[in-house]
């Protein structure tokens, strides 16, 4: 059965081009240009992807209507924001209000297109977790708890490793440079001298030491020499 996606966004152009691509790649397509109408189509469908525009007209922004999202679905929908917004605080306000991914516009449509495939193409178990789980390979995090199991072993991380781990599964294959997870670990106010900034490096390699079967030769998380690290999953 095809999967169906919902775009939510204001830009006319932008919309017919995601859709056009979408729709050449059998997916089954539905679009609104506004917040009220995504909330109306988010809440009647079932959708397999949805992906929302932060700043969208009307009383109802793309943050918001994420929220909605996460707190009405039955089954764990993944979203992606979409927004010409790149700054990290847009970043972090995207993925807290929920969100599996941030892409800045304009796309890349050939990426666009491969992060959809990569998306829907994860097992449906994986697909209908709960907001408060995340799951990478036999890595689980219960969110509610706070707690961290491999192979279904309980994995004892400190506040700062557990909010990494996290940062990392939330941005899957993506790369984080050590600004990012600063602002997202440490805090976007956490100043850090530029020497000081290999705290980062040594915080993963102590979750490395944890999740890793061998932390010399790390397979899970890796690094990006001159950019940073990326979770494998």
């Amino acid at each position: 059965m095809a999967k169906k996606i919902l775009l939510v966004e204001d830009d006319q152009t932008l919309i017919s081009k995601l859709s056009d691509l979408l729709c050449a790649e059998g997916y089954l397509v539905d679009t609104a240009l506004d917040g009220e109408i995504g909330w109306d189509k988010a809440r009647k469908g079932a959708y397999d992807l949805i992906v929302l525009d932060i700043m969208l007209p009307g009383g109802l922004d793309g943050v918001s209507l994420c929220r909605m999202i996460r707190k009405n679905y039955k089954e764990y929908v993944p979203i992606f924001m979409l927004t010409a917004r790149g700054t990290v605080n847009d970043q972090i306000l995207g993925l807290e209000s929920g969100a599996d991914k941030y892409i800045v516009k304009p796309p890349k449509l050939g990426v666009f297109l491969a992060d959809v495939r990569a998306e829907l193409r994860r097992p449906s178990a994986e697909q209908s977790l709960k907001p408060d789980e995340l799951v990478a390979g036999d890595l689980h995090v219960d969110l509610t708890g706070r707690r961290v199991f491999r192979a279904g072993e309980e994995v004892k991380l400190s506040n700062k490793e557990y909010t990494l781990l996290t940062v990392f599964m939330r941005n899957e294959r993506a790369v984080l440079s050590r600004d990012f997870l600063i602002a997202n670990v440490w805090g976007e106010d956490y100043l850090l001298a530029e020497s000081d900034k290999r705290t980062v490096d040594v915080h993963i390699r102590w979750l490395r030491e944890k999740i890793e079967d061998n932390p010399s030769k790390p397979k899970r998380i890796s690094t990006v020499r001159g950019v940073g690290y990326r979770f494998e999953g």
